[in-house]
């Protein structure tokens, strides 16, 4: 699962609404509004347009939650680099 800092950073950029938001990177309000709830995941270009719209660095955006799930992928992805390395 994903946190995120949408709203905060939206709100930080002049107080921008989630409709001018959702209009600037092309999507619906109501995408907006799952993606600050937390209900839905933004695709990897909606991801990169929020990033490019808020002048924010992706990982600033959102997170791994902690927990198992982040703990799994971190182990993972060690495992990867473990094995390119060989």
């Amino acid at each position: 699962n994903l946190s995120n800092n949408l709203k905060k950073l939206r709100q930080r950029h002049g107080d921008l609404s989630q409709q001018h938001l959702a209009e600037m990177v092309g999507c619906s309000r109501q995408t907006i509004i799952s993606i600050e709830s937390g209900c839905k995941n933004p695709s990897v270009e909606i991801t990169l347009k929020l990033s490019l719209a808020l002048n924010t660095p992706v990982n600033e955006l959102f997170a791994l939650e902690e927990g198992k799930e982040k703990d799994n992928f971190c182990k993972r992805i060690s495992e990867l680099f473990k094995c390119s390395k060989k």
